[in-house]
């Protein structure tokens, strides 16, 4: 009995330090944590855009005179040679020899200009075929196995910039002979003379499409030069974004985007067509001037937007620079640099471990790890003042 009261003062001393160590033993702390996973990572870029035309027409007056009503209003349909407004002419001045002549040749010109908008489509139309030719010659082979999808969807591409090429060259033609024709009109207007039965010039619509703008809609006199209305095709719908510099030189045409906040519930896909080799001065909001490069997009799908986008509308342009699957990533906020090397704390048995990892590729809040942590692990995200190597911690 004497030696178990001995006993007693040492353990009950012993038990009330050791309460106290735990008592003044610094209490985890609480961080905010993330699992490292491997999937699907996407490399991105986003940026503001908006809606254009490939073509846009400006229909002017060709002559000075007094401007009839325009009768037809934005979102009207019109035709190709249809009739968009009407211009009474002013009496003809008379005009010395040199101006006279300076309009025949005008005319010649124009002329001129047409043969050769000839010669580019019979040339478009000489590549189309063969192109049809290639992609026909292509699919047989593919059918048989001789040739890889990527070869057929190589030809098929081909032939399908041909036929836009062709379309191209025959809107030149197009436009070429109403050129012709309004020049001819101006000649006959300047050499003191009106036409026959027509006691008003009627100016006609150079395409098929749409009334994009009114500049003008009532009676009055009108200048030589000033514009009408806007015509267009939603046909050759596209999207402008102007992209930083640094951004640009990532790009290659054929590159996917995704179209977003435009309005509409679902992504719209598009590829990157042209990237603008020359670039322009933007001042941002902050005031810091920014080297921005414009880069064009073809929808995939044009028929998706056509009922409700038009020209000049906000798109939201994600631009997919990379993709890759079953790559290992965690969040941005995780890494941090330690004497020049990326490093992250890793969570084990309630502490935090100081680790260093090789990162890759980042996109916005995600970051690519090639090396030094594995899927599972979880880090500590956004780690304070208060995170050291050994530190216990209380992930939330």
């Amino acid at each position: 009995m004497r030696m178990n009261k001995r006993w007693v003062l040492p353990v009950v001393g012993v038990a009330l330090l050791v309460l106290l160590v735990l008592a003044l033993r610094p209490s985890p702390v609480p961080v905010s944590s993330a699992e490292v996973i491997s999937g699907r990572f996407v490399e991105s870029v986003d940026e503001e855009g908006r809606t254009r035309l490939r073509e846009t027409y400006t229909v002017s007056a060709p002559i000075g005179g007094y401007l009839q009503r325009v009768e037809p209003e934005p979102g009207d349909a019109v035709e190709l040679g249809q009739t968009l407004f009407r211009l009474e002419p002013p009496p003809a001045p008379a005009l010395d020899a040199r101006s006279l002549e300076q309009a025949r040749e005008n005319l010649a010109a124009a002329r001129a200009g047409r043969q050769n908008a000839q010669a580019l489509l019979e040339t478009a139309e000489a590549d189309l075929g063969f192109a049809e030719s290639e992609y026909q010659r292509y699919r047989q082979l593919y059918e048989r196995g001789l040739v890889s999808t990527t070869e057929l969807e190589r030809a098929r591409s081909e032939r399908d910039r041909r036929s836009a090429a062709r379309r191209a060259a025959e809107s030149a033609v197009e436009v070429a002979g109403f050129e012709i024709e309004s020049l001819r009109m101006m000649l006959d207007i300047a050499s003191g003379e009106r036409p026959a039965g027509q006691p008003e010039l009627e100016v006609r619509s150079p395409a098929s499409g749409l009334v994009l703008r009114r500049h003008r809609c009532c009676e009055g006199a009108i200048l030589a030069g000033e514009p009408v209305l806007d015509v267009g095709s939603l046909d050759e719908l596209e999207v402008q974004v102007d992209l930083l510099s640094m951004v640009a030189v990532r790009l290659r045409p054929g590159m996917r985007v995704l179209l977003t906040g435009w309005g509409g519930d679902e992504v719209l896909e598009g590829t990157v067509r042209r990237v603008e080799p020359a670039g322009f001065t933007r001042v941002s909001a902050l005031g810091v001037e920014e080297q921005r490069v414009p880069v064009i997009i073809d929808l995939a799908d044009p028929e998706q937007a056509w009922d409700t986008l038009g020209v000049g509308y906000r798109v939201e342009a994600e631009f997919l620079l990379w993709e890759g699957e079953d790559i290992v990533q965690l969040p941005t906020s995780a890494l941090f640099r330690v004497d020049g090397q990326w490093r992250v704390y890793v969570i084990e048995d309630g502490r935090a471990r100081l680790r260093a990892i090789e990162r890759g590729r980042a996109s916005g809040l995600v970051t690519q790890i090639l090396g030094g942590i594995t899927p599972g692990e979880k880090v500590v995200t956004h780690p304070g003042d208060q995170i050291q190597d050994g530190v216990r911690v209380r992930p939330d």
